[in-house]
């Protein structure tokens, strides 16, 4: 186990259940995995973080998913957070706010708003000049860690293209809402955030403000559905372990229930919706350590895959335990609800369908061209 999954371990302990119960994790803790570089992991050692690679990464998001999934949410963001910067903005905003997330602040990413969900095309957040300041005005839903943030990212449209601004949370203007009913992820930080007029310094604005929305919004989705789906391959692990302890531990009609066929049956489903899910996110971060062209496609299909398989595998742990699986607030219970949200967050799985059709139609060849070497007429 690395330095940062044992901590992760050391600090969660048997504490999940209460978190989700109450619906909040302890600032105090989320501060000292963020002064480890624990929550984003990825960023260089040059700015604080641990470097690590996308695999060595996402293994330890799968640790911290298996143990309570809303943790693995701000991890998720923050680590979503610092990855927009990195790659959107300048080298001195890299070096004023990255080296912040590495020491103990928190940070959260605004995208959807109350009518742009899956369709971002429909943000009406605007973000202007207004002289050598801009001004942020709209109002972004469901931002996950924005109850605990320092920061917050927040995407909108900036003139005829599309730009991130980075928000401190106390900045005249903004009021942040948590939710308090959330069906999963119930400690996570869920919150919706007013932009009232908030005017910030011109360099609060990332340089890559006017490139087009859906290109600057999938740099930092594409690192989200990364997380998503490795978190999901810990939840995967989770029930994996409390299913089989629970039915290699518990008799009926004579014999422990691994012993019945049918649930046999389960649990071997179980270990194939792991495995599944674990080897899609291989095959991403394979892609995203290679620099492959076709990351983006990659880290969709590793997010649809492992949320649907870990949704069925969810369902499929409740009914291995049974009764005990029907317990608010037990691992398993918690997996069944948080896994239904990652079905819907980082696009839905509707949306990643289409997109996944769409890059299959793009590739395929033209009607009428002549097929490529080696295929069939």
């Amino acid at each position: 186990m690395t330095d940062h999954a044992a901590l992760v371990t050391e600090v969660t302990g048997d504490r999940a259940e209460d978190w989700d119960r109450s619906g909040s994790i302890p600032v105090e803790l989320l501060r000292e995995l963020g002064k480890s570089g624990t929550l984003c992991a990825q960023v260089s050692g040059e700015y604080g973080g641990a470097g690590l690679d996308s695999r060595a990464n996402g293994e330890l998001t799968a640790h911290a998913g298996s143990l309570c999934s809303s943790l693995r949410s701000v991890m998720t963001s923050q680590g979503m957070a610092a990855w927009t910067v990195q790659r959107l903005g300048g080298a001195g905003q890299r070096a004023a706010v990255l080296p912040a997330l590495t020491t103990g602040s928190l940070a959260a990413v605004g995208f959807s708003e109350p009518q742009a969900g899956s369709d971002l095309s429909a943000m009406t957040t605007e973000i202007r000049e207004d002289g050598d300041a801009v001004v942020v005005t709209g109002r972004k839903k469901w931002v996950t860690a924005a109850a605990y943030a320092d920061l917050l990212v927040v995407f909108g449209r900036y003139g005829t293209g599309g730009g991130a601004v980075v928000v401190p949370r106390d900045a005249p203007g903004v009021t942040v809402s948590p939710i308090t009913d959330a069906l999963g992820c119930r400690a996570a930080g869920h919150a919706d955030v007013m932009l009232d007029a908030v005017r910030l310094p011109r360099e609060s604005l990332l340089e890559s403000a006017g490139a087009p929305l859906s290109l600057l919004a999938t740099v930092a989705l594409t690192y989200g559905r990364m997380s998503v789906a490795w978190g999901c391959v810990g939840i995967l692990d989770a029930c994996v372990a409390e299913a089989v302890r629970h039915a290699a531990g518990r008799s009926q009609f004579g014999r422990p229930l691994a012993e019945h066929q049918l649930v046999a049956g389960h649990l071997a489903d179980l270990y194939v919706a792991a495995q599944i899910a674990r080897r899609g996110c291989e095959h991403a971060s394979g892609c995203w350590d290679e620099g492959a062209s076709d990351l983006a496609t990659a880290a969709v299909l590793a997010k649809h895959v492992s949320a649907t398989q870990a949704a069925a595998g969810a369902r499929t742990a409740v009914q291995v335990l049974g009764s005990a699986g029907a317990r608010d607030g037990g691992p398993v219970a918690r997996a069944y609800r948080d896994v239904k949200l990652m079905e819907i967050i980082e696009g839905s799985n509707e949306l990643s369908r289409l997109v996944l059709a769409e890059n299959l139609v793009r590739r395929a060849p033209r009607e009428g061209r002549a097929p490529r070497e080696g295929g069939t007429r």
